[in-house]
This record gives C-alpha cells, sequence and structure tokens, in this order.
C-alpha cells in the first residue's frame, strides 16, 4: 500500500493532458496549455514520450524520448523563440 494519499501529486511537474491541439503542462501548481502550433515536436508522437518529462533544474523541462527542452521563459512567450533555423 502506498503511503501517499489519494491524488497527492508524485511529481512537480507532469503532463496532464494531450489533444488535437496542444498539451497541457502542470509544474509548481501552474498549468499551461502548449498549442502544437507553436511547439510542433509533440504532435503525433506517442502519448509515452510526451508524458516522459523531467525538471533537471527549475523551470528547466526535458522530454528524454523527443530530445525537447524548454523553459518557462520558451513556454510563456513562444513569439520570441521561433521554432525554425534561419
Amino acid at each position: 500500500m502506498s503511503s501517499l494519499a489519494h491524488g497527492e501529486a508524485t511529481s512537480d511537474v507532469e503532463v496532464t493532458n494531450i489533444s488535437a491541439h496542444g498539451i497541457w503542462l502542470l509544474a509548481h501548481g501552474k498549468e499551461r496549455f502548449l498549442p502544437y502550433e507553436d511547439f510542433p515536436w509533440f504532435k503525433d508522437q506517442t502519448v509515452k514520450a510526451i508524458t516522459k518529462v523531467e525538471e533537471p533544474a527549475p523551470g528547466h523541462y526535458h522530454w528524454p524520448d523527443l530530445d525537447v527542452d524548454l523553459t518557462d521563459e520558451i513556454i510563456e512567450h513562444p513569439d520570441q523563440y521561433p521554432n525554425v533555423a534561419k
């Protein structure tokens, strides 16, 4: 039997939902929507790859199966970080 209360969070970061339009990332009590339009690396990926997210440093999120790294700044202001190489 687990010592965790029912519904208690086991991680400070997790993907809480995946839809046809994007994913929801919950980190430290704040949930944010990451649309595929701004974060195309998640589109057409497996649920397992998308939900396997780590936080190697505060505010730095890493998806090891996708080789994707994002920060709070990138998530909050994707327009300042174009995802197309120039």
